[in-house]
């Protein structure tokens, strides 16, 4: 079965290609089904954004969406900057918005700069179905980025287990831990109940 991904973003794509790949799942590009969506994210959860998305994507095609919404809690920030991640501070690049991270938590201890991944993958179909699952990751955030790997805040979050932030981690190492990568387990059970094995 093919899923139009609801993202331009190219390292959600890899990952998703990645992981849904082995159930016989294509992931397409909207610019692949002729699409150029904005579509606005007003949600105040992941559970409501990635919602939006997908069902945007799937009602402009007329084919299954997938959409992820994900993002970085905070314990110190109060769980910021949550679903406004992406926008944080209202800066337009990965490195402004974690120099800005990093300074708003310059005065916490080590001990107290906990943060999580949360990614929310939906799937809508045209019939009107929904899947929808929840993942999360532990971690810490670092005093300053480690690695040139990976994406968004990839280089200040440490995993305790490993001792590697995600942007130090091999694309297979971060696809076994992430929390995209937990999400898409629970989406694959999901599928396996509503649909059987992907590719019948």
């Amino acid at each position: 079965m093919q899923l139009v991904l609801a993202s331009r973003n190219q390292g959600k794509l890899r990952e998703l290609e990645a992981l849904l790949g082995a159930m016989g799942v294509q992931v397409l590009l909207e610019s692949q089904v002729g699409l150029d969506l904005e579509v606005e994210e007003t949600g105040t959860t992941f559970e409501e954004n990635s919602l939006i998305k997908a069902r945007a994507v799937m009602e402009a095609s007329g084919l299954p969406a997938i959409a992820d919404d994900s993002g970085l809690e905070v314990d110190a920030l109060g769980g910021a900057p949550g679903v406004y991640s992406a926008r944080y501070g209202g800066l337009d690049s990965d490195e402004a918005r974690t120099d800005l991270l990093l300074r708003n938590l310059e005065p916490v201890a080590d001990g107290g700069r906990t943060a999580r991944f949360v990614s929310v993958v939906t799937a809508c179909f045209p019939d009107g179905r929904i899947l929808q699952a929840r993942g999360t990751c532990e971690g810490v955030i670092t005093r300053a980025p480690l690695g040139d790997g990976g994406f968004g805040y990839d280089p200040v979050f440490l995993v305790p287990s490993s001792g590697r932030t995600f942007a130090q981690m091999a694309p297979d190492e971060k696809n076994r831990l992430s929390h995209r990568a937990a999400a898409l387990r629970q989406f694959a059970q999901k599928w396996i109940e509503e649909f059987g094995n992907a590719d019948e």
